[in-house]
């Protein structure tokens, strides 16, 4: 089959989570014979600020790290009917700009052989509810969103024909244990500062107690402050900014554990739904405590895949107990693994994506068959 992924940019993954999910996606289809094809605008945020900081040597790394990904970058003048003209399947992000939501479409309005779908991979349902009331869904197959609290939100407000719970997870061709590497170091959190949706949670997960308990580590991501770069060093932690997500497997097995902190509109409105940063930790066997969020859905095996901190007093307490207990922190990390392996990989979440598009009438969805194949 192929596939057309309109993103906000799988180049870059400056500030932008949801490119590790569509690469690992995209990579996933690859790999069964499928094509895959990643457009993103020319002058998209992520993409603006990391050549800004990296300069073009970040585009040279993402092709060297993800060889088999084809990125297309279009502008105003790109001739988005021509590509979309042989496409069996066409999913667009929700970071799209409107009016090419709408174009995209129409287009299949006018053409119809295609299985169209729009993807929602963040909060703006809940907290800024006019963006996504106003996209024009009308010929859109379906929807995708990362948890049932926003398909509820979707299916209650009428926005598209129907929606699919479609979780994020980890690409475990690229997150994965390292057993060579001995860590050196307590901690590591890899996460942005993220415009104060979790600034006041970042100081009592993470600097209150890593500064309490005497911890090493290392925080890595963008956006930081001033006075919480200041806050962090006075901790004893390490910020050491955009880290590529390609390196964040290396830098998970330098330490000894993470932890996740989600942001509070998730924690808040998004019952159920974690940051891929969690799938991504536990695939590479490292343990990791979280700080308070409702795993409705039964994600996870809380307790046993990983420890919940309900505040900073248990966050000191469970650092303690997975530092200084060697047999817990092997236990932990062997139950997360387990867990990703058989729910939350890349592959789990392909196989998911043929059964949607088979139930959207898609003739060519068979599961890991290429059309060619299942044409025949």
């Amino acid at each position: 089959m192929r596939f057309v992924f309109y993103t906000h940019s799988v180049v870059s993954d400056w500030n932008h989570g949801n490119a590790h999910f569509q690469r690992g996606i995209m990579r996933e289809l690859i790999a069964r014979g499928h094509h895959a094809f990643a457009l993103e605008p020319a002058d998209g945020w992520s993409r603006s600020n990391l050549l800004a900081e990296k300069g073009p040597f970040a585009v040279e790394r993402f092709r060297r790290d993800f060889p088999e990904l084809i990125p297309v970058t279009y502008d105003a003048s790109f001739d988005h009917e021509a590509w979309l003209a042989d496409a069996d399947a066409v999913i667009v992000h929700e970071w799209t700009d409107p009016s090419l939501v709408a174009r995209i479409g129409r287009a299949k309005l006018n053409r119809g052989n295609f299985t169209l779908l729009f993807h929602d991979t963040h909060h703006r349902a809940v907290s800024a509810t006019q963006s996504i009331s106003a996209l024009n869904l009308e010929y859109y197959d379906g929807v995708l969103v990362f948890g049932e609290t926003l398909r509820e939100s979707y299916l209650r407000a009428g926005w598209g024909k129907r929606a699919f719970t479609w979780h994020e997870a980890a690409d475990d061709r690229l997150f994965r244990p390292q057993p060579d590497i001995d860590p050196s170091s307590d901690l590591v959190w890899v996460g942005n500062w993220g415009d104060d949706e979790r600034s006041a949670e970042i100081r009592e997960f993470l600097v209150g107690p890593a500064r309490e308990l005497g911890l090493s580590g290392t925080v890595h991501g963008v956006r930081y402050p001033a006075e919480a770069r200041a806050a962090l060093a006075e901790a004893g932690l390490r910020h050491e900014g955009w880290i590529a997500n390609a390196d964040v497997p290396k830098a998970f097995a330098q330490h000894r554990l993470t932890m996740h902190i989600p942001r509070r509109p998730y924690r808040e409105h998004l019952l159920g739904i974690p940051t891929i940063r969690m799938f991504e930790a536990l695939a590479s066997g490292i343990p990791l405590i979280s700080a308070p969020w409702s795993d409705v859905e039964g994600l996870f095996r809380p307790g046993k895949d990983f420890l919940f901190a309900r505040n900073g007093a248990e966050m000191r307490q469970h650092l303690r107990d997975v530092l200084h207990d060697t047999g817990l922190a092997r236990a932990l990390a062997a139950s997360g693994l387990e867990t990703i392996l058989a729910r939350h990989t890349c592959r789990h979440r392909v196989d998911e994506l043929f059964d949607i598009l088979a139930a959207c009438g898609n003739r060519h969805a068979v599961e890991g068959t290429p059309a060619k194949e299942a044409a025949a």
